[in-house]
């Protein structure tokens, strides 16, 4: 198999201890490029009138359509909440008025499916103890200057779940992001607490199994990165992003990984997949 892992003793003590690790120029300028562009081409050619599904973290009961739920096999298009006015149309360009594009880009879009396979995503999984990681989804978040929604606090192993839970998130900055435009924001050692709540998914569609607890913003840090950078982010670290209220986009690239080797994917998560997703690698 021959993968060998990149990360550093300090860096794994780091993200051991805060629940999260800035790697530094990650990603080239061509592969930041290269995804750019095609979400550029992919939003150009996607026709509104065929969805209006909203994306909101504060209201996840109306993103469960078949639409939602069939995007784990697809690349499917997700609008802002703020993004349309009374009269049901668009408030602006649909460029400007995506909240994110989802799940399978990894695996249908050549340019995102290069980076998200790349020898050194493998390597970082190998340095975390994957034996079998596999992909479980992908987004493209625009963070759209001036409506770009907030993400109000949560853990990600409670959307991705398994049993024992291993789900990591790879946030790879495509833009400067800072606390002007939307960066992320996190508890540093909140991950050491454990899971919180879980997001489940039944016959009457999806829902929290508990209220969210709340949070003081004072506990809260900024991450702020440059383009390329990718945040590693623990399944159980608590973090947030803002509204982006500026006149600058903030897009992101976000994979999140769970093991396969040894652990079982909970069935009452939201994704359900048809085909099991090829692993990374298998050591």
């Amino acid at each position: 198999m021959g993968i060998v892992g990149n990360l550093s003793s300090d860096q794994l003590q780091f993200f051991n201890s805060q629940g999260y690790l800035v790697i530094e120029s990650f990603a080239s300028k061509d592969e930041i490029e290269a995804m750019i562009k095609r979400m550029q081409q992919l939003v150009d050619d996607f026709d509104p009138s065929s969805t209006a599904s909203i994306f909101s973290t504060k209201n996840q009961q109306q993103s469960t359509d078949d639409y939602f739920y069939e995007s784990v096999h697809k690349v499917s298009y997700f609008f802002e909440e703020k993004a349309f006015g009374d009269d049901g149309n668009l408030k602006q360009p649909k460029q400007l008025s995506i909240n994110k594009v989802g799940h399978a880009l990894h695996e249908i879009e050549p340019a995102f499916k290069k980076f998200s396979s790349s020898e050194k995503i493998s390597s970082l999984m190998y340095s975390l103890g994957y034996k079998r990681p596999a992909i479980m989804q992908s987004m493209y978040i625009f963070k759209q200057p001036g409506i770009g929604g907030e993400v109000v606090p949560h853990q990600d192993s409670s959307f991705l779940y398994t049993e024992p839970e291993t789900c990591t998130g790879l946030w790879l900055a495509l833009e400067d992001a800072n606390i002007i435009n939307g960066c992320l924001w996190a508890i540093p050692g909140s991950h050491k607490s454990g899971l919180v709540r879980r997001f489940l998914r039944d016959k009457d569609g999806v829902k929290f199994d508990r209220p969210s607890p709340s949070y003081d913003r004072k506990d809260f840090v900024p991450i702020d990165v440059k383009a390329g950078s990718l945040v590693v982010i623990h399944g159980d670290l608590i973090h947030q992003s803002f509204e982006n209220q500026s006149p600058k986009s903030r897009h992101a690239y976000s994979l999140h990984v769970v093991d396969t080797d040894g652990c079982k994917w909970a069935p009452e998560n939201w994704i359900r997949r048809k085909v099991e997703p090829e692993p990374l690698y298998v050591s």
